[in-house]
C-alpha cells in the first residue's frame, strides 16, 4: 500500500514525480484552490488560466496533467477537480479533498513520488486526503502474470506520497493519517477478499484468513465448521451450504476492550459464490457472484479496524460463510428448515439465501445482547432498483438508531438512504406449512427482506440492516477513490459506528 509522510515543506523544492493540486469549478472558470499557492506564484499566477486554456473546468474527478514551471524539483504538476467552489470563509467538503486525492492517486500510478498540496485547514482534511491516497491508489492484480502488485497496464500503484499542509509534530494531524492508514489498510483487504475468485475464497478459506487477522490483531476467534453447524442446529447456514462441496462456516470474531460498556456486534452475510441454488440465475447474473459475500468482508475488516485503533467499545463480528450451489443435496423449493432460533422456515425460493445465513448469525448474536447488531449483505436486486449502484438502503427496528446509521454513513462518505419496514409486506410471507416464507411480496422486494430479518434479531435488541448490493462491487469504471471490483463498501460506516460508541454518542 502507498507509504504516507506529512510535511511543511514547500513544493518548489520538493523532489518528486509530481505535484499534486487542488482546482475548483467556479462560474468563471476553474480556480486554483488554497495549498498551491506557491506553485500558482510560479506560473506568474496565471495557473487558473493555463488550466481553462488545456480545457480544465474544476469539476469533480477531472485530472488535468501540465508540465512543472522552472525551478520546481517535481517534472510536473496534476490538477484534480475538487467540484464547485465552497462558500466564503468555508472549507472544502472532506468528501471533495478525498475523492480528488483518490483521483489523482489512481492517475499517477506508475509513480515512484507525489506530493499532495491540496487543502489542508484541519486533521479532518488530512485524514480525508490520506484515505483517498490510499484508497484510490488500491489495485488488485494477484492473478495477472505480471503479479507483485504492478496495475493492470503493468505499472505499480503510486509508492509514495507526501501531504503537503500536514504537520508531522501535531498530535491531531499524526492521529488522523494513522486512523486513515489502519481504516483503509483494513477496507482494501475487504476489496481483496472480495475480487478474490470464489474457487480460491472457500468458506474454509476465508475462515482461515480471518483467523489468521484475528490471531495478529488480538482478537479472540470461533469457527464452527460444518459439524459444528449440525450439532448447533443451525439450519439457515446448513440448508444454503449443504448443496456445495466446500462446507459452511460460521466465524465468530472478537474484540474487547478493559473499559469497554458498550457491546457492539456486525453481521456478515458471506455467500463466497451464489449460483443461485436450485432456483439457478440465469445467464447475465452470476458472473460477478464472487462478490455476495461483501457484507461478510466489510465485517471482518471492521472489527479488525476498530481493534487496531483501540476503540474503548467490545466489537463482536459474525461472518456467515457458504456457498450456495446446485446440486443433489441442495435445499430445494418447498424444503423447511429449522432455524438456530427454533423457528421454521419454507423455502420458496433458493435465491433468497442470503436471508437464511444471516436469520441464524442475527439469532446468534442476539444471545448475547448487545447494545446494538448491525447486519450487512448484498441482499436484494431491489435495493439496486430502488436505489442505483453507488447507494445502500438502511433499515431498523428503531427510527433514531436508523438515523444514527445514516448520518455516520454520510459523514465518512458512503452513500446510503433511510428505508422503512412497512409491517403490511408481513402478511406476504406467511406460510401455510412454516412459521415463515423466505419470500412474500415481489414489489418491494428489498423491505420484504429487512422484515424478514427483523424475525430473528432477539427482543429488545436495536437493530439495522445494511442492503449494500447496489454500490458492493463496481461493474463500471472506476471513480473518484472507488476501484472497479470490490469496493469495501459499509467498512468506513461501522469502524465510524464504533467511534461514536466508544466516545459514548451512539445513545
Amino acid at each position: 500500500m502507498t507509504a504516507l509522510t506529512l510535511s511543511t515543506a514547500a513544493a518548489p523544492g520538493l523532489r518528486a514525480d509530481a505535484i499534486v493540486i487542488g482546482v475548483a469549478k467556479a462560474a468563471k472558470g476553474p480556480v486554483v484552490a488554497p495549498g498551491a499557492e506557491a506553485v500558482d506564484k510560479a506560473y506568474d499566477g496565471r495557473l487558473a488560466a493555463v488550466l481553462d486554456t488545456l480545457g480544465a473546468s474544476g469539476a469533480e474527478g477531472e485530472v488535468t496533467k501540465l508540465p512543472a514551471p522552472a525551478g520546481f524539483k517535481a517534472p510536473l504538476v496534476v490538477a484534480v477537480g475538487l467540484g464547485g467552489e465552497p462558500e466564503a470563509d468555508a472549507s472544502f467538503d472532506p468528501e471533495a479533498l478525498r475523492k480528488a486525492a483518490g483521483a489523482a492517486a489512481r492517475a499517477l500510478t506508475g509513480a515512484k513520488k507525489a506530493a499532495f498540496a491540496l487543502p489542508v485547514t484541519d486533521a479532518g482534511d488530512v485524514g480525508a486526503i490520506a484515505e483517498g491516497v490510499l484508497l484510490g491508489a488500491y489495485s488488485f492484480d494477484t492473478y495477472k502474470d505480471n503479479g507483485g502488485g504492478k496495475a493492470k497496464n503493468g505499472k505499480a500503484p503510486l509508492a509514495d506520497a507526501v501531504l503537503l499542509g500536514g504537520k508531522p509534530r501535531d498530535a491531531a494531524h499524526k492521529g488522523a493519517l494513522a486512523r486513515a492508514v489502519a481504516v483503509c489498510e483494513e477496507l482494501n483487504r475487504a476489496r481483496d477478499l472480495i475480487n478474490m475468485p470464489p474457487n480460491d475464497l472457500t468458506p474454509e478459506a476465508f475462515a482461515a484468513i480471518a483467523s489468521s487477522a484475528g490471531k495478529q490483531h488480538g482478537l479472540k476467534v470461533q469457527v464452527l465448521d460444518e459439524k459444528a453447524l449440525v450439532r448447533g442446529g443451525y439450519g439457515g447456514i446448513l440448508g444454503v451450504g449443504g448443496g456445495s462441496a466446500a462446507t459452511p462456516r460460521l466465524v465468530k470474531l472478537s474484540y474487547t476492550h478493559s473499559k469497554a460498556d458498550k457491546h457492539l456486534a456486525f453481521v456478515g452475510k458471506g455467500i463466497t459464490y451464489d449460483s443461485g441454488g436450485i432456483s439457478l440465475k440465469p445467464a447475465g447474473h452470476n458472473e460477478t457472484m464472487k462478490c455476495d459475500m461483501s457484507g461478510a468482508a466489510a465485517v471482518f475488516a471492521a472489527v479488525v479496524a476498530a481493534a487496531r485503533l483501540g476503540l474503548e467499545v467490545n466489537v463482536t463480528g459474525w461472518l456467515a460463510l457458504a456457498e450456495n450451489m446446485p446440486s443433489g443435496t441442495a435445499v430445494r423449493p418447498g424444503d423447511v428448515l429449522r432455524m438456530y432460533s427454533g423457528k421454521t422456515v419454507e423455502v420458496l425460493n433458493t435465491d433468497a439465501e442470503g436471508r437464511l445465513v444471516l436469520a441464524d448469525a442475527l439469532w446468534a448474536a442476539s444471545q448475547e445482547t448487545p447494545d446494538a447488531i448491525v447486519d450487512v449483505a448484498t441482499l436484494t436486486g431491489a435495493m439496486m432498483l430502488a436505489l442505483g449502484s453507488r447507494t445502500f438502503g438502511i433499515m431498523a427496528n428503531d427510527d433514531a438508531f436508523r438515523t444514527t446509521v445514516h448520518e455516520a454513513a454520510e459523514e465518512v462518505g458512503e452513500p446510503a438512504w433511510p428505508m422503512p419496514l412497512p409491517e403490511h409486506l408481513r402478511k406476504g410471507m406467511e406460510s401455510p406449512t412454516a412459521d415463515i416464507a423466505n419470500m412474500g411480496e415481489r414489489m418491494g422486494g428489498g423491505l420484504v427482506a429487512g422484515l424478514f430479518l427483523r424475525e430473528f434479531v432477539g427482543e429488545g435488541i436495536t437493530w439495522a440492516h445494511l442492503d449494500i448490493a447496489g454500490p458492493a462491487f463496481n461493474e463500471g469504471g472506476p471513480f473518484g477513490y472507488t476501484p472497479k471490483g470490490g469496493t469495501g463498501t459499509a467498512v468506513r460506516t461501522l469502524v465510524r459506528l464504533a467511534e461514536l460508541t466508544a466516545a459514548g454518542d451512539l445513545g
